[in-house]
């Protein structure tokens, strides 16, 4: 099917497209004036900020590390034609921003549209013929990847739902709709890391300075830098003094590629050695608080103010975590870090090794309260095939032939690239989203509790709900005092209050509260 040109449409390409959406006034003298009210007897507006004020309350600041002034001013940006490699390699590899991203799971890609690198840098012609036409082969096989698996997905919905030919029409419907959704999601497996994605993006001040400083620490240092270039840029224009008085430029010396060789074989080590530390297991418990359960115990009498006598462990971890006591546990703002009682759970913190998909932890890398050691890909990157099946591939042996060819097309694609000279950053735009992510992982109990009620709900992402079942099963074993109120929210909330799915029209159709964690998941 792939031999010579392919058949799907050439490769859509753009330079990235920033938009400046949001801001403050202005930015620098609010940031000045937030200094002075520090020191002064009343609140300084930017109106009263003078030149030298601006000279050396600035500079004072900035060089000195007293860095929170310019975190108030914000600013949301809109961002168009950037990859998701670059996506997950960088904007989203710290806590310190909000996005809200095109979904590859519930929006159809039905334009090869990818990141294409400019020739006169890094390419020859001939390289780029390989790197453009393995792109468009990736959607090649999305799209038939997807419709091959609607039906699987239409079967298992239709039976879960108990829908039939003689259903009611918008049942049906309905089921076509999800089977569809189920289809892409899985399907999008496929596509490249050069992938164009569009989000809102919004930063501090001082984070977008900080971005700007270590954009070359990444795995596509030329893209951050036009990205993050741009949006310097962008802020310039409203505010000119916010960049142009420190003359922060990127660091040009990355200590973990100077340390570090690049040598692949390296990779295919580190890989062997990580999954067999595994065990068999997506996510495996690799450290934790030993005295966890007294730790929290202690914790939640000193917030109350009891002694032990007036309120034993037991029945301090049960006022904490038992969702008939403690409603915090049903709310659905997570309003954790803001109750004086729940910030007893910081205390004890858990430690995971886990192995999951690039597009998988791409969301995981969303829960920010529970950061992780990813790895720079263009010195973990393997000659051979490395990635991650989905279940309903497996149930389905035409549709993993050809899955399975996709990821041998785009491995070889890769190396031919670099083989013939083209940087490790470059190629490795061309692996799938299926590629394996291995990582290491901490949470305090608090954090991961809200991360395992939302990813444990059978609407969640498939790899992300087993890593998440992993663990709490893990949890378990370790401290079982901790771990009998975990699940998802209709398992919280099942007998307590209504509604009991909080899911809404998404409800997955599965009575998950009744027999939580033994019901099984089939999609």
């Amino acid at each position: 099917m792939f031999e010579g040109a392919p058949s799907g449409p050439l490769v859509e390409t753009a330079a990235p497209r920033v938009t400046l959406r949001n801001t403050f006034a202005h930015p620098f003298d609010s940031a000045i004036a937030a200094a002075r009210t520090c020191y002064a007897d009343h609140l300084i507006t930017p109106e009263e900020i003078t030149d030298k004020q601006r000279l050396n309350i600035g500079a004072a600041t900035f060089n000195s590390g007293h860095h929170t002034v310019f975190q108030h001013a914000t600013f949301e940006f809109g961002l168009e034609n950037v990859s998701r490699q670059f996506v997950w390699s960088f904007l989203h590899a710290h806590p310190f921003y909000n996005s809200e991203q095109q979904s590859q799971r519930y929006v159809r890609m039905d334009k090869v549209q990818a990141y294409v690198p400019p020739v006169d840098l890094y390419f020859s012609e001939s390289a780029k013929q390989i790197y453009e036409q393995a792109i468009a082969h990736a959607w090649d096989y999305y799209r038939e990847l997807s419709t091959l698996l609607i039906t699987d997905a239409r079967a298992i919905l239709a039976d879960i739902w108990h829908v039939g030919p003689n259903s009611n029409p918008k049942h049906i419907q309905k089921i076509e709709r999800s089977a569809e959704k189920r289809s892409i999601e899985i399907a999008r497996y496929v596509l490249p890391l050069a992938a164009f994605t569009t989000m809102v993006h919004t930063v501090s001040g001082i984070v977008l300075h900080r971005l700007w400083r270590m954009s070359a620490a990444t795995d596509t240092p030329s893209e951050s830098r036009a990205v993050i270039g741009a949006m310097v840029e962008e802020v310039k224009k409203i505010d000119l003094q916010f960049f142009e008085r420190f003359g922060t430029e990127p660091l040009e010396e990355i200590p973990e590629l100077k340390s570090t060789g690049s040598n692949l074989s390296q990779g295919e080590q580190f890989a062997r050695e990580f999954d067999a530390k595994l065990e068999g297991k997506t996510s495996k418990l690799v450290d934790y608080s030993p005295n966890a359960a007294s730790v929290v115990a202690n914790s939640y009498r000193a917030v109350v103010g009891l002694t032990q006598s007036d309120c034993s462990d037991a029945e301090a971890i049960d006022r904490l975590l038992n969702p008939a006591k403690n409603l915090y546990r049903l709310e659905t703002l997570n309003v954790g870090v803001h109750a004086p009682m729940m910030r007893a759970l910081q205390h004890a913190n858990y430690t995971f090794a886990k192995k999951i998909s690039h597009t998988a932890d791409s969301q995981d890398q969303r829960h920010r309260m529970v950061p992780g050691s990813r790895p720079l890909l263009t010195l973990a990157d393997t000659r051979e095939p490395d990635y991650i099946t989905p279940a309903l591939l497996n149930q389905n042996p035409r549709a993993k032939s050809i899955y399975d060819r996709a990821m041998h097309d785009a491995w070889s694609a890769k190396n031919k690239l670099i083989d013939a000279g083209v940087q490790p950053e470059i190629a490795l735009y061309l692996l799938p989203n299926a590629k394996s992510i291995r990582l290491v992982e901490s949470g305090s109990l608090l954090h991961l509790l809200h991360k395992w009620t939302m990813r444990t709900c059978f609407n969640a992402q498939e790899e992300i709900y087993a890593a998440s079942m992993d663990e709490i099963a893990q949890l378990r074993e370790v401290h079982p005092q901790l771990s009998k109120y975990i699940g998802p929210p209709c398992h919280l909330r099942a007998n307590i209050t209504t509604p009991i799915c909080t899911e809404g029209s998404h409800f997955c159709g599965v009575k998950v509260w009744l027999d939580f964690p033994n019901t099984p998941r089939r999609i």
